[in-house]
């Protein structure tokens, strides 16, 4: 089965999966990467703020807050 990676943000709260990749470089991704999002992690999304930006996750159990425009180069797969 060949399932296509979806940037994070667009998987809806509650919904667990697997990061497959980081398509950001250089600090943000280092920031990442501190974080505990490195590939096979898995995440939970949690929480949105009321408009969206930030949402909170979890991730290696610790929740971790991330911006859209950070999140949306996160791609993982559901699981």
């Amino acid at each position: 089965m060949n399932v296509k990676p979806i940037p994070l943000s667009k998987i809806p709260m509650g919904t667990p999966a697997r990061v497959s990749a980081l398509t950001c470089s250089g600090a943000e991704r280092k920031r990442l990467l501190d974080l505990g999002v490195v590939d096979g992690t898995e995440i939970h999304p949690l929480y949105a703020s009321p408009f969206g930006n930030p949402c909170a996750y979890l991730v290696r159990g610790a929740v971790i807050a991330l911006r859209r425009d950070v999140s949306d180069n996160v791609l993982v797969t559901l699981i």
